[in-house]
């Protein structure tokens, strides 16, 4: 188990030093159990998700309408876990309230269980870029929170996420979750039939780069439906991919944006994603669907 450390590197500051929490692996609760009137998905008890499609479906109108749905429950729940957030509060609190959200609006946690994720929303902190598994550390003055939330909704998934600076931040802290959050409503305004999907990456990529930012490259968004995770795959850096966007496509757009360089590394638990240089991200999520003349953000939230 990895102790949690103190870094002390540089900002763009002159003559100044921001401080931060390097975070490790902290003890992990039991996951939480789920009444027997929720509807599961195929994973629950194995945790293997069923195999991805072989090619980007449509979504028909009754499909995207679920998916709305889902996405606003996801959304409202997503706000509401970082209303409680202050210092001194651990993660594990924020998976037990988060849960409990989820629960009452007759849904299922996503994550709980997928491919043995033990808990119910991801909590990802200063040098850890997703997947953080909520635990005992307590949030503390600074720190770069990254909360993502997904359910599981009548037959269907809502995804997204987002990040926020607790308590007094430094310049470059807050710089990382503007560009984070505006990068990616950039890349979803850019969005409409006929264009490639690689407007997401050029988009997103333009951006952090003005910004003197990184974008981790081993993390993509996806689509979304009655699956978890499928086709397309949306690359947030500048590429050439396609497809070429048609109204009824549903996915998501999830760049995390670095501090430092874009290598990463994977912590024991086999889940957490941490930076190598030990520095700090921010991420930022929706799910969209594309519409006849654009695009529609099916995970309104702050």
């Amino acid at each position: 188990m990895l102790a949690s450390a103190r870094t002390r590197t540089t900002t763009l500051c002159r003559g100044c030093y921001r401080w931060y929490s390097v975070v490790g692996l902290d003890p992990v609760s039991n996951p939480r159990s789920v009444p027997a009137s929720i509807v599961l998905p195929s994973y629950h008890k194995n945790g293997i998700p069923p195999p991805r499609l072989p090619t980007v479906d449509i979504k028909s109108k009754d499909e995207i309408s679920r998916l709305r749905e889902a996405g606003h429950i996801t959304g409202g729940i997503l706000d509401k876990v970082m209303d409680i957030v202050q210092v001194g509060i651990t993660t594990d609190e924020l998976d037990a309230f988060g849960h409990e959200l989820i629960i009452k609006e007759g849904a299922y946690p996503a994550p709980l269980n997928y491919r043995g994720f033990p808990k119910s929303i991801c909590t990802s902190v200063n040098n850890v870029l997703c997947h953080g598994i909520p635990n005992s550390r307590k949030i503390q003055d600074g720190d770069i929170l990254s909360i993502d939330v997904s359910i599981y909704y009548k037959g269907v998934f809502g995804d997204c996420c987002s990040t926020r600076v607790i308590g007094n931040g430094d310049e470059v802290a807050h710089k990382l979750t503007a560009v984070s959050r505006d990068s990616t409503l950039a890349a979803i305004q850019a969005c409409k039939p006929g264009v490639s999907l690689s407007v997401v990456g050029n988009t997103i990529g333009e951006m952090a780069r003005e910004a003197g930012f990184n974008i981790c490259k081993e993390f993509i968004g996806h689509g979304i439906g009655f699956y978890f995770h499928g086709l397309p795959e949306v690359y947030h850096y500048a590429n050439t991919h396609g497809p070429i966007l048609r109204p009824g496509m549903v996915f998501t757009i999830e760049p995390i944006i670095m501090e430092g360089r874009d290598n990463i590394q994977l912590l024991a638990d086999g889940w957490t994603a941490v930076s190598a240089d030990q520095k700090r991200s921010a991420q930022f999520e929706h799910t969209i669907a594309i519409t006849d003349t654009g695009y529609e953000i099916l995970s309104p939230h702050r």
